[in-house]
């Protein structure tokens, strides 16, 4: 006697095995070893070319088109294998840097096509670098398009901006590395460190670009195929173009004003005796309090942060008396102080540019201010009084005292 239910259970199984015919995987799949996987782009400028004009057309004479050199880095499957398989063979490479030049990022990817056997795809693309010189003659906006608009490149990819050469920064000493991985990957530092900015990934990046207002793009230099983030650039926001720079002691400065720290440290000196203090950084808290009197535009920076007595020659009193630690935690102050003052001197001086969020907090609180000078903000925040005030509690001594109870 058969039930209802095992005829239902029945039913199922022809059911289940059509479904699996449906499985197939992906239809247009590939192998690695037949593809090349590239992960880094350098863009340089290149010279200037004068074509002329089909004269079929409308127009005569010559025109200038501005080139872009392309250099493609593309990752080896075959590197950690022996060549032949013979031990002690030097093994292969396990990148190479392709140019190519043009004024078209997507025709140069093509055309890199008729130098590989191998197809190119750009899922695994971890950065993108812009030489100086390319940076400040045209707009990132420009520059980026195609990448921003492939699908086939993520929005997680990242976008630096090299002091020289782009090129340079994909070139590395030591064969065991990839050096795309490696910009990608010092990123990760900035717990460490104040230096290094959060990434500016594609998808940072546009909303930074259609925003209008400046902001910074962390900069890359090379010497003799060492590389290092030093500072930071300045985009200008209505030109998308490279303003300037800012260098390391100034990035610094920016980060407290944003209270974007993860970590890192401040290193200061007594200025009687001129002895060391080294305060490592737990964590910081930034606020930008705008103030609106009539038309004029102030603002207030609030800064805290919690930390640990990481170094220190002072030899006035008990390190582990209150009258010693305030003492360090002045002197640690006074350095965070001059280290925003200073980059506020460049950024409304020098540069005349607020890339450090004061406009920003002045959409959120005062909308309706923000409106009436939002077309020309750069112009009105460098005149815009900033004042500051830093508080450093020192929370423990490292290993040697412990934690501190205040």
């Amino acid at each position: 006697m058969v039930h209802k239910g095992d005829n239902k259970r029945l039913l199922l199984i022809p059911l289940a095995a059509s479904l699996l015919l449906c499985l197939t995987g992906c239809w247009s799949s590939n192998e690695i070893e037949e593809l090349s996987v590239f992960v880094g782009v350098a863009l340089d400028k290149g010279k200037e070319l004068k074509v002329e004009k089909d004269l079929n057309k409308q127009g005569h004479g010559s025109a200038e088109k501005n080139l872009i050199t392309s250099t493609v880095q593309i990752v080896n499957p075959q590197a950690a294998a022996p060549v032949s398989g013979h031990e002690g063979t030097a093994k292969q490479e396990k990148y190479t840097n392709l140019s190519e030049k043009g004024d078209s990022a997507f025709e140069m990817i093509r055309e890199l096509s008729l130098r590989t056997d191998r197809p190119l795809i750009g899922h695994h693309l971890k950065v993108v670098v812009i030489g100086e010189e390319l940076a400040r003659a045209q707009s990132l906006e420009k520059l980026l398009d195609f990448f921003i608009r492939d699908n086939d490149i993520r929005p997680s990819c990242i976008a630096l901006i090299s002091t020289g050469l782009a090129r340079d920064t994909l070139e590395s000493k030591g064969a065991a590395e990839i050096p795309s991985f490696r910009l990608f990957g010092m990123i990760d530092n900035q717990y460490r460190t104040t230096r290094i900015l959060p990434p500016m990934s594609f998808a940072r990046l546009q909303g930074k670009m259609q925003s209008g207002s400046s902001f910074l793009v962390q900069n890359v230099t090379s010497t003799d195929k060492e590389v290092k983030f030093a500072g930071a650039a300045i985009i200008q926001g209505k030109t998308k173009k490279l303003l300037g720079f800012l260098n390391e002691e100034e990035l610094e400065g920016i980060t407290w004003i944003t209270g974007k720290g993860k970590g890192g440290l401040v290193k200061s000196y007594d200025e009687k005796t001129g002895q060391l203090i080294t305060y490592e950084i737990l964590g910081m808290t930034s606020r930008i309090t705008p103030h609106i009197e009539g038309n004029d535009i102030s603002f207030h920076v609030n800064i805290e942060s919690d930390g640990r007595l990481m170094e220190s020659s002072l030899d006035s009193g008990n390190p582990f008396k209150e009258e010693f630690l305030k003492k360090a935690e002045k002197i640690s102050e006074a350095q965070v102080k001059q280290l925003m003052n200073h980059v506020l001197k460049k950024m409304q001086g020098e540069y005349q540019v607020d890339v450090a969020g004061f406009g920003n907090r002045l959409r959120i609180d005062h909308p309706k201010v923000w409106k009436q000078v939002k077309d020309n903000w750069d112009q009105t925040f460098s005149e815009a009084p900033v004042t500051i005030d830093v508080k450093l509690s020192i929370k423990e001594f490292g290993a040697s005292g412990g934690f501190i109870k205040r």
